[in-house]
């Protein structure tokens, strides 16, 4: 099956890929694509980008970021009305024996595991007109985590679909029509990618998209930290752990995002659709019931004077059909539920809000550092990302022109997490969380540190290595620490 799904992949693509190839294009052009993570944006491989330069003109400002592009399998034209690309994210992991004292439902395995994830997508495109573009993704996911992705908050490897049950037949990623309002006449360039295929932007515009697409793909961007296919692979590294964007179980939404950009800063709105049921597969289209309203504002200014930096802040509010922890844990007490469960109750429409906080910011280079903060009020159960209502995050990015290797990186990461009162009650009952349930808890913030290394090998092939260690995994000071060694092997068409 693995088999015919590749040539199946290999025959859409080679028509287009032809059609794109002849448009008087060198094979040694440098005009690659990056395509963007299952659950993450566009960014990676870039240097920071300062607006105040005249000589680097932005590549797509909604990322702020001049993509140094890596190498694809084939060649794409700037030039030709249709667009397509493609990539293949293969990742192995493991992790030895570690100390439990106990384990239960939802648990990090405490035995020896391996695992195997794949991610397969094909991007393509077609510019209507020079303002109008539509895009269309399709995908395929197969493979595991470990533990069947259950046990961490901040869980390994971000290309895992979270649903085991879940069909492994290609699906539609994103299917969305992009228009361009020019609101003045000056202009920058653009770099072509999976979610933008224009070369050529009004400076001021509003950009309207609406259809299917990931929330991640244009909030909480981070060039140094938001793509599992080249940078770091942890949950809560790629994005904010705090941030419970609007998604179905494989990480994409039905939505509409208007974006105003203004050259130094920009300020986006996007309205999307939350699931039926926490990590489901089914969004629910009764917007009385169930909306997600998500708010960034981003300044692309650095904190250190004459270096490029970008500051965003985000906000969002989600309701829908959600329990409340303590209401779940009142029950439990009085003797209606056996145990605490959070899905124990009537269709009711409750509230949860967050807010976070996203620095990049350039110190040498080739050297970015990057920091986030996110929080959100942690009454109501954790519903379409993972289980996180606090999380600090810092590291560095290294890119590899510093010792004659201009397409390889490197990183360094921690992130910690918490979660509200009312959930480490809910956890310490015996509740059960979509990810989490040790069948007690003996509360401590779960802290992960990241490294990896990606090299690049030849024309679209990438090889990596990542390490992470855990330590009180699932916020358990009955468990862990956890090691977690991974390879990954990326392909780009």
């Amino acid at each position: 099956m693995r088999v015919y799904v590749v040539v199946i992949f290999v025959a859409l693509s080679w028509p287009m890929v032809v059609a794109q190839t002849n448009q008087n294009v060198p094979p040694g052009a440098s005009d690659w694509n990056i395509a963007p993570s299952t659950c993450a944006a566009l960014g990676d491989l870039s240097p920071l980008q300062n607006d105040d330069d005249e000589h680097k003109p932005a590549a797509q400002e909604t990322d702020t970021t001049a993509p140094t592009d890596p190498p694809s399998m084939f060649p794409h034209s700037d030039r030709s009305r249709f667009y397509v690309s493609g990539q293949m994210n293969f990742v192995y992991q493991t992790n030895p024996p570690f100390h439990a004292a106990y384990t239960g439902a939802n648990s990090l395995l405490p035995r020896y595991e391996k695992a195997i994830s794949r991610v397969m997508t094909l991007n393509t495109g077609v510019e209507l007109n020079q303002s109008t573009e539509v895009l269309v993704d399709v995908e395929e996911t197969g493979g595991t985590g470990i533990s069947s992705a259950l046990g961490l908050a901040g869980f390994t490897n971000l290309d895992v679909v979270r649903n085991p049950e879940l069909s492994k037949a290609p699906y539609l990623a994103r299917a969305v029509f992009h228009k361009i309002i020019a609101l003045g006449s000056e202009t920058v360039e653009s770099e072509r990618n999976p979610l933008s295929l224009f070369t050529t932007l009004p400076k001021r515009r509003i950009e309207l998209r609406i259809g299917k697409f990931s929330m991640v793909d244009f909030f909480d961007m981070n060039s140094a930290a938001g793509d599992s296919h080249f940078q770091f692979l942890n949950w809560t590294i790629d994005n904010s752990g705090a941030y419970d964007y609007p998604a179905e179980t494989r990480g994409y939404t039905w939505g509409v995002v208007a974006d105003y950009e203004a050259g130094s800063w920009g300020f986006r709105f996007a309205e999307g659709l939350l699931p039926k049921v926490a990590n489901g597969v089914d969004l629910s289209w009764n917007l009385r019931r169930a909306h997600s309203e998500n708010f960034e504002f981003q300044l692309r200014r650095g904190l250190i004077p004459a270096k490029a930096g970008t500051i965003r802040v985000l906000a969002y509010t989600n309701e829908a059909n959600m329990g409340r922890y303590r209401e779940a844990v009142d029950r439990f007490l009085a003797g209606i539920d056996p145990v605490p469960d959070i899905t124990a109750h009537s269709q009711q429409v409750t509230r949860k809000y967050g807010f976070g906080m996203n620095l990049e910011q350039e110190v040498a280079a080739g050297l970015t550092a990057f920091a986030r903060f996110g929080w959100n009020n942690g009454k109501t159960e954790s519903y379409a990302y993972t289980e996180v209502d606090l999380t600090v995050l810092g590291g560095f990015r290294l890119d590899g022109e510093r010792w004659r290797r201009k397409y390889d990186r490197m990183g360094l990461a921690f992130v910690s997490n918490g979660i509200a009162r009312d959930h480490q009650r809910y956890l310490a009952l015996g509740g059960l969380g979509f990810l989490l349930g040790d069948g007690g808890l003996n509360y401590g913030r779960e802290s992960i540190v990241e490294s990896f290394y990606t090299a690049h090998l030849w024309r679209g092939v990438y090889a990596g290595i990542d390490l992470q260690h855990i330590n009180n995994p699932g916020y358990n000071r009955d468990r862990g620490p956890v090691i977690v060694p991974g390879l990954r092997l990326h392909l780009e068409f």
